[in-house]
């Protein structure tokens, strides 16, 4: 029988937040892959842990996956650590489990800590619908891009950060989103965690004024839906009718679908629509 491949939650601080079932899967499988040996290799001491390790990284990520599954082809069962926090969240993690699954290996998740819902429950800002981008890309072209994609979401937004990155962070972010109410944290479940509930402005003057410590999480509200159908309204009610029409006619759809779109996007009856156009027509 093949073995099996445990994705493993480990602390992203404190070392209690660790589950009683990821230490017994952490003791009983054939090997652990760790993101970094020398930073797992101190928790495995902390809980008595003596399973083999083996590096899992970023720069290995598809040659060494293939290695992995051969092992439990073979009939050995892998845990996937990370440094800290959930495997495949933004994570190198996740190509694993898709070759996994590719080469008919099976697959579970040992639910554990994970920065981004801890933040996201802790920062006072609405939780019922989110979206996760993890790290920004750092070149330009492609950061603009995904920054403009964020720019309408009205989902609270979840986004990683290095300390040394914070203030540029949110200053790009402030550039394109605008002012709103965000929720910075550091630290978490550390002595020192801290969830500083504020705006992009106010945020950026304070960590200008001193230096920024531990890795953060930046929760950021929302875009208001009644907010954002009013300026779309607007921006439809900038062109003629006409022009709003040609908008769809344009791209090869029916004058009749057009119309229906016309007026949804201005917020009044087809026949609204059907009566302006003929008046104007005659």
């Amino acid at each position: 029988m093949p073995g099996k491949l445990y994705l493993c939650a480990t602390p992203i601080g404190n070392l209690e937040d660790i589950t009683l079932r990821v230490l017994r899967i952490l003791k009983e499988v054939d090997l652990i892959a760790a993101e970094d040996t020398r930073n797992s290799i101190r928790l495995l001491n902390h809980f008595d842990i003596h399973t083999p390790m083996t590096s899992y990284h970023e720069y290995n990520k598809i040659e060494k996956a293939y290695t992995l599954v051969e092992r439990m082809k073979s009939g050995q069962d892998v845990a996937l650590i990370t440094d800290a926090g959930t495997p495949a969240i933004s994570d190198p993690g996740e190509d694993l489990v898709r070759i996994c699954y590719e080469e008919g290996i099976g697959v579970t998740s040992l639910p554990g800590a994970a920065a981004c819902i801890t933040a996201l429950t802790l920062s006072g800002l609405p939780a019922r619908r989110f979206s996760f981008e993890a790290f920004l890309p750092r070149e330009k072209k492609e950061r603009a891009a995904i920054l403009e994609e964020l720019k309408n979401d009205t989902r609270t937004l979840i986004i990683y950060e290095a300390p040394h990155h914070l203030i540029s962070t949110l200053k790009d972010l402030y550039s394109v989103l605008g002012e709103c109410r965000i929720t910075v944290c550091r630290e978490l479940t550390k002595k020192y965690e801290t969830a500083f509930r504020t705006t992009f402005a106010e945020a950026i003057r304070y960590y200008e004024d001193g230096e920024v410590r531990g890795e953060c999480v930046i929760v950021i509200e929302g875009r208001d839906r009644a907010e954002l159908i009013r300026e779309k309204q607007e921006s439809w009610e900038s062109l003629s009718l006409e022009e709003h029409m040609a908008y769809y006619t344009d791209t090869g759809m029916d004058r009749k679908s057009a119309m229906k779109q016309v007026a949804k996007d201005r917020g009044v009856g087809k026949r609204e629509i059907y009566r302006q156009l003929c008046t104007d027509e005659t």
